[in-house]
């Protein structure tokens, strides 16, 4: 975790000091450190963003600028940073030629932002980009202050988001993953522990085989109860299809608006604001569609570029959700200057989790079309207009929301779509039929026939329509409008 400027040192930590000396994953190294403050005053820690930024070749094998412009990527950097409290006083983008095996960046680059960390009196330098351990202590003996790659500043801001049992235990597990390979010595005083008794031990193993041990159980016991974790998530999953409510999930890059709409469409109260990863823990709430039809709605994690795979794994159980839902709705910020490549970035995720661009449950919504111009928004429409109608994105505002209303119609009709509306007559008296018909289908209405019979009209998935017709006969059963 990333070190604090305490006001009041006394306070302490509830567990003890917070000097390294009793940290297995070191704190020397700045891992941790904000959690033996819980009772002082922090100031603000003041931060430097730094962008290594290298031509990209294209699929083509050309070298060519990247699809990401370097200040849209930097400025995303910053956001991050200050989304967890810190101050950022200095930024920079700087060219990288080659990558220093040693550094990753040049001596000149080193030096030039060493004096700017200097003069800022830096407490915190995140380098947006990947660093091996060799090259974060050694920038970190460069610059004198503490410094943290993209992946570790991420984990921290997953860190301090989860409010759930499970989602600290995914945080812990990618967090403990990251740290294995990034131990340092911070226990000086026990260089090497031996077995035995006296000068007659043999050698023991040394303190940084002990850390990684101590790691490695902490590991396998968070992954034993992430085990129960999807256990369970699959338990509710199969009661949710024993109750024939749709899953719909909200995905997108992060702070492209998906708690916003989700609030606006199910009138809940997730937290949304403009602030990366303002959410974590996913929500599911359940909603009408204006014809009967009631979906459970998912709001989950938001995407990255460059999201660390261990994040990914760590939260696999969290995705699940995504990967069973019944419709996948993409929010997409179309306001944003970088929005196909945040919209790449998404769609390599979802690769990730075996969900191709292609799959016929992902609709695109193009959000905050409000912070549009009026010549923008004529293109979007344009470019929405030449697709297909199962392809076509749906323009909206979350926050004003415009264009709400029909993206819960194009919700009712690709599921009206796909399921099967049937009339089913019951006797009067057989309420263990209607009991049933409750339990395992969607029952959109009933109604007292001429025929001195109960008529249900009910929405089922075509797969469970047979079971349907073979439970009541199909003497009693015959198609009903779907519009119903």
């Amino acid at each position: 975790m990333l070190p604090t400027q305490p006001t009041d040192t006394s306070a302490g930590s509830p567990d003890g000091t917070i000097d390294g000396g009793g940290d297995p994953t070191g704190t020397a190294n700045g891992e941790a450190a904000l959690r033996g403050f819980a009772g002082a005053t922090a100031v603000p820690v003041r931060a430097a963003v730094i962008l290594p930024w290298e031509r990209r070749e294209r699929p083509d094998g050309s070298s060519g600028e990247p699809a990401r412009a370097a200040e849209a990527r930097l400025a995303e950097a910053v956001g991050l940073a200050a989304s967890i409290g810190l101050v950022v006083v200095h930024s920079a983008i700087l060219p990288l030629r080659a990558r220093r095996p040693a550094t990753l960046l040049g001596a000149g680059q080193i030096a030039a932002q060493g004096e700017a960390i200097a003069a800022g009196e830096v407490t915190v330098a995140v380098v947006d980009a990947a660093l091996s351990p060799v090259q974060q202590r050694n920038l970190e003996r460069a610059w004198q202050c503490k410094v943290i790659d993209r992946t570790g500043l991420i984990l921290e801001i997953f860190g301090k988001r989860a409010r759930t049992k499970e989602g600290a235990l995914q945080v812990e597990l990618a967090h403990l993953n990251y740290q294995r390979s990034r131990l340092v010595r911070s226990w000086t005083h026990l260089e090497r522990q031996r077995g035995g008794f006296g000068f007659l031990g043999g050698p023991g193993e040394t303190q940084i085989e002990t850390d990684r041990r101590l790691i490695a159980e902490r590991i396998a016991k968070i992954e034993r109860e992430l085990e129960g974790v999807t256990r369970t998530r699959k338990l509710h999953r199969d009661s949710r299809k024993r109750v024939p409510y749709p899953i719909v999930a909200l995905v997108g890059y992060t702070n492209a608006g998906k708690s916003t709409l989700f609030n606006r469409l199910t009138s809940a109260k997730v937290v949304s604001a403009d602030m990366l990863f303002a959410t974590l823990d996913p929500t599911l709430r359940a909603i009408d569609l204006p014809h009967g039809t009631r979906i459970i709605m998912s709001d989950t994690v938001g995407f990255i570029s460059d999201l660390p795979t261990m994040l990914v794994a760590a939260f696999r159980a969290t995705l699940e959700e995504v990967i069973e839902a019944d419709m996948i709705l993409h929010v997409r910020d179309v306001s944003h200057g970088d929005t196909a490549a945040q919209s790449e970035d998404v769609v390599g995720v979802l690769r990730d989790l075996g969900i191709e661009p292609s799959d016929p449950r992902l609709i695109e919504v193009w959000n905050k079309i409000d912070r549009v111009d009026a010549a923008g928004r004529a293109r979007l429409e344009n470019l929405a207009a030449r697709q297909t109608d199962g392809q076509r994105p749906v323009l909206v505002s979350a926050l004003t929301g415009e264009g709400t209303a029909a993206l819960i119609e194009r919700i009712e009709a690709e599921f009206a779509r796909s399921r099967v509306t049937l009339d089913v007559a019951l006797d009067l008296g057989d309420g263990a039929g209607m009991s049933w018909l409750h339990r395992h289908a969607e029952v959109l209405g009933r109604d007292a026939g001429e025929d001195g019979r109960m008529h249900m009209t009910v929405r089922v998935d075509p797969d469970r329509a047979g079971i349907v017709r073979a439970k009541f006969g199909a003497q009693n059963i015959r198609d009903a409008d779907p519009r119903h």
